[in-house]
C-alpha cells in the first residue's frame, strides 16, 4: 500500500492545487515546479551542512555549462556528475540542491550538479551533450577520484546516456545512480497505466515532457535505453518507486544491464512514489529508501 506519509503529501497537494505539473507552457511550468520545489523545505529549513558549495561554470558544446560544485563534510575523494529531474524541461540547481547535499555528504564525494540546456528551447541531444561535457569536465579536474555519475527521473536517464557515451570515450566510471530513471520514450509499461494518475507525476505529464524533449519520438539508445547496447557500462544502482509511472522501466533496465553482465544494485521502493528522493526530512520512507540507495552507490564507488 501507499505510504501513509505519502498519502497525506498528496492529499495536501490535490488540496492546494499544486498537481499536475504541467502548467500550459515551459516557462509556466518551470516557475510553478521551482515554487514547489522550494515550498517543501518551510520557513524555519535548514539546509543540510557541507563543507563548501562553490557556483562556477564549465565548457559545453554551446557555450558555458552552470554549475554548483559540492564539498562533503567527509571528503573521502571521490567525485559524482549529478544531473537533476524535472522532465527535461524543468529544474535546476536550486531545485535540487538539498539531494545534491545529501548524495555529497552519503558518499563522501565532490558533487558536480548541472544546470543543463532544457527542452523545448534546447530539445535532445542539448541536455545530453552538456551532461557528458560536464562529466568528461569533473573527470579532469578531479583526476584520480573515483568517478560516479548520477541523476534521478529524467536526470536518471542522462545519468544513464552520458554513462554510454563515457563508455565510448574511454572516460573510466566507478559507478551510475539511477533513480526512477525515463528510460523508455515511448511509455510502453504496464506502470504507465497503473500509477499514470494520483501519484504526483502523471502518464499526461510524462507524455508531454516527451513531445518537448524528444519531438516526433526518438530510436537514440541513448535515450531509448533499453535498446542500446549496455556491454561494458559502468556498474549501477537503479532505484525505483513502487507508485511511480516509471517504475516498470526502471525495473526493465536493471535486467537489461545485467543481462548484459553489468553489474547492478536494484532498489525497489515499496509504498513509495515517483520523486521520493525530493521529499527527504518530510517522509521517514523516503529518507529510509534513500539510505539504502545511497549505500549502494557508495559499496560500488570503491
Amino acid at each position: 500500500m501507499l505510504d501513509p506519509q505519502f498519502r497525506t503529501v498528496l492529499d495536501t497537494l490535490t488540496a492546494a492545487g499544486a498537481v499536475p505539473l504541467v502548467r500550459g507552457s515551459a516557462p509556466e511550468s518551470r516557475d510553478h515546479y521551482r515554487e514547489l520545489s522550494l515550498s517543501r523545505r518551510g520557513p524555519g529549513f535548514v539546509p543540510e551542512q557541507v563543507a563548501a558549495v562553490r557556483d562556477a561554470t564549465v565548457d559545453g558544446p554551446r557555450g558555458p555549462i552552470p554549475v554548483r560544485i559540492y564539498t562533503p563534510s567527509q571528503d573521502r575523494g571521490r567525485a559524482v556528475t549529478y544531473l537533476h529531474g524535472g522532465g527535461w524541461v524543468l529544474g535546476d540547481l536550486d531545485t535540487h540542491d538539498p539531494v545534491c547535499r545529501r548524495v555529497a555528504n552519503a558518499v563522501g564525494a565532490v558533487v558536480v550538479a548541472v544546470d543543463y540546456r532544457l527542452a523545448p528551447e534546447h530539445p535532445h541531444p542539448a541536455p545530453l551533450d552538456d551532461a557528458a561535457a560536464a562529466l568528461s569536465w569533473t573527470a579532469a579536474e578531479f583526476a584520480g577520484r573515483p568517478l560516479g555519475v548520477a541523476g534521478d527521473s529524467a536526470g536518471g536517464g542522462l545519468a544513464a546516456g552520458a554513462a554510454l557515451r563515457a563508455r565510448d570515450a574511454g572516460v573510466l566510471l566507478a559507478a551510475q545512480l539511477l533513480w526512477y530513471p525515463t528510460i523508455d520514450p515511448a511509455l510502453r509499461s504496464a506502470s504507465v497505466t497503473e500509477n499514470g494518475e494520483g501519484y504526483f507525476l502523471t502518464a499526461k505529464d510524462m507524455q508531454w515532457f516527451l513531445e518537448q524533449y524528444v519531438p516526433g519520438g526518438t530510436a537514440d539508445p541513448h535515450v531509448d535505453l533499453l535498446a542500446a547496447d549496455v556491454t561494458g557500462v559502468a556498474p549501477a544502482v537503479v532505484a525505483t518507486a513502487e507508485f511511480d509511472p516509471l517504475r516498470d522501466e526502471g525495473d526493465a533496465y536493471a535486467t537489461h544491464l545485467s543481462a548484459a553482465g553489468v553489474e547492478v544494485r536494484h532498489v525497489p521502493g515499496p509504498g513509495l512514489i515517483h520523486g521520493y528522493a525530493a521529499f527527504l526530512g518530510a517522509v521517514a520512507a523516503a529518507d529510509t529508501r534513500a539510505a539504502e540507495v545511497l549505500a549502494a552507490f557508495d559499496a560500488l564507488l570503491g
